[in-house]
């Protein structure tokens, strides 16, 4: 398994924004999730949607939907994990 961070982001509070990364290998199977690096306690911070296209034969892009669940600003990492 190969892990990192694709690009970090902040969104105001309630916020809704679509971020999206591109040439991305068809044949790997690739796992999106987002972490909030701003610390807060009470619940969850973020919640995401991971949306694909197939651009070419052999490669794909990624659209990831990121929502603010705080009434605070809130910044983050895009993280991946690619398990093939």
């Amino acid at each position: 398994m190969w892990t990192g961070v694709q690009f970090t982001g902040s969104l105001n509070a309630g916020a809704t924004q679509r971020w999206f990364t591109h040439s991305w290998p068809a044949q790997w199977h690739v796992v999106w999730y987002v972490m909030p690096t701003s610390p807060r306690t009470g619940g969850p911070q973020v919640d995401w949607d991971v949306a694909v296209e197939r651009s070419n034969a052999t490669q794909c892009t990624y659209f990831i939907t990121v929502k603010n669940l705080t009434s605070n600003p809130v910044t983050f990492e895009a993280r991946y994990a690619v398990m093939s």
